[in-house]
């Protein structure tokens, strides 16, 4: 699979756009997180995300985290993830380590499993031993990600929104 995890920058602005335009007409709830921040003025969305990254202006209930994009060889934008460098007590009940998503048009061709690898690499490199990944019972197609990048059952909770959340957890391969 020729794709890479980079980091948010202008050089990829209407391929992300693009991304979001494909994912808003669908309805589906953008996942990661991340990808809810408003693009109109790119450049102070990307200075927000990396101040996300370095810890500075985290909204209060928020950790420190990463967001990087899947992109192939065309530099088209397939996806993104979301890395929290640690977990408070919200997110190891919901939400976890690491949160994904591919654009609907990328989904299953085998993007999102390298994605997660892909993440896992950065998540290691960030100092995580041992990472959380959570997804909804129903997404079975998830599941079934977390589990290709070894991901083990722990555990099932309810969510706020009275949705069941698998809670997986991934041991990191040592450096």
């Amino acid at each position: 699979m020729n794709t890479a995890l980079v980091e948010p920058a202008l050089s990829y602005k209407d391929q992300y756009l693009d991304m979001l335009h494909e994912w808003n007409a669908t309805g589906e709830i953008l996942v990661p997180f991340t990808l809810g921040l408003d693009p109109s003025d790119f450049p102070a969305m990307l200075k927000l995300l990396e101040g996300y990254r370095t810890g500075n202006q985290i909204p209060d209930g928020y950790v420190p985290h990463s967001t990087f994009w899947l992109v192939n060889a065309d530099r088209r934008v397939l996806g993104a993830v979301n890395i929290r460098h640690r977990l408070n007590d919200n997110l190891r009940q919901i939400g976890g380590h690491i949160g994904y998503g591919i654009r609907p048009s990328e989904r299953r061709k085998g993007h999102a499993t390298e994605l997660l690898r892909l993440a896992l690499i950065e998540a290691r490199n960030i100092g995580i031993e041992r990472a959380l990944v959570h997804c909804r019972k129903t997404n079975v197609g998830s599941a079934r990600v977390i589990q290709k990048n070894g991901g083990v059952l722990e555990s099932e909770e309810t969510d706020t929104a009275g949705q069941v959340v698998q809670r997986y957890w991934i041991e990191m391969v040592p450096r």
